[in-house]
C-alpha cells in the first residue's frame, strides 16, 4: 500500500527505518532499513537521534532517525513514516501537524500473509498475531482508519485521503 501511495502521490517520500534485525537476502543498508548493531542502536537512542523507537518481535529494535525526516524535508518533500502503533502515537504527540492513519487488516488475513511470506518462525508469527490484536484495539486513537480488506479498494481510499490532506495543508499555508 505504501509503495503505491508514494508512487502515486507527488511530494511524498518514505523514511528508511533503522533496525537491529539481520539483513535478509537482497536487502541493502539504507534502502530497506538502516541496519544497526544493538549497541549502535542504543547509543543513538541515548544521543536522542531517534524520533521514535520500539522493541519488537524477538527483541529486535526498530526506529525512525530524526535525520531521515530532515533529509526528506530538505529535499522539499513530505516524510511518510510506517510505524507500529506506539511509535505513531508518540510521533503524533511530538511532531506538530503530524497525521496518523491506522491501516487495519483482518487478523486472519495477516496470519495468512505471514505464513505465506515464510520469513518468521511459528513463534514469531504467534507474537505478531498477538501484537496485531492489541494494535487493533488502539485504532480509535488515530486520526483516520483505512481497512485493508480488499487491497485495491484500500489503496484507492488511502491515496484519496492523503491527497486530500496534502491539498488542505497547501491551502492553509497560502498567504
Amino acid at each position: 500500500m505504501l509503495r503505491e501511495l508514494v508512487g502515486r502521490v507527488p511530494g511524498l517520500e518514505a523514511t528508511v527505518s533503522a533496525t537491529t534485525r539481520e539483513r535478509r537476502p537482497g536487502e541493502e543498508d539504507g534502502r530497506e532499513y538502516w541496519f544497526l548493531s544493538p549497541q549502535e542502536f542504543l547509543e543513538r537512542v541515548e544521543r536522542g537521534e531517534f524520533l521514535e523507537h520500539v522493541e519488537y518481535v524477538s527483541g529486535h529494535r526498530y526506529g525512525t532517525l530524526r535525520s531521515e525526516l530532515a533529509r526528506i524535508r530538505r529535499a522539499g518533500r513530505v516524510p511518510l513514516l510506517e510505524l507500529e502503533t506506539e511509535g505513531a502515537l508518540r510521533v503524533r504527540r511530538e511532531v506538530p501537524g503530524a497525521v496518523t492513519i491506522f491501516i487495519s487488516a483482518p487478523v486472519e488475513e495477516l496470519e495468512r500473509r505471514l505464513r505465506e511470506r515464510a520469513t518468521e518462525s511459528t513463534g514469531e508469527i504467534g507474537e505478531r498475531i498477538a501484537l496485531a490484536r492489541k494494535q487493533l484495539r488502539q485504532a480509535r486513537r488515530f486520526d483516520y482508519v483505512v481497512v485493508n480488506d480488499e487491497l485495491q479498494r484500500a489503496v484507492e481510499e488511502l491515496i484519496g485521503l492523503v491527497r486530500g490532506l496534502l491539498a488542505s495543508t497547501a491551502t492553509m499555508s497560502r498567504p
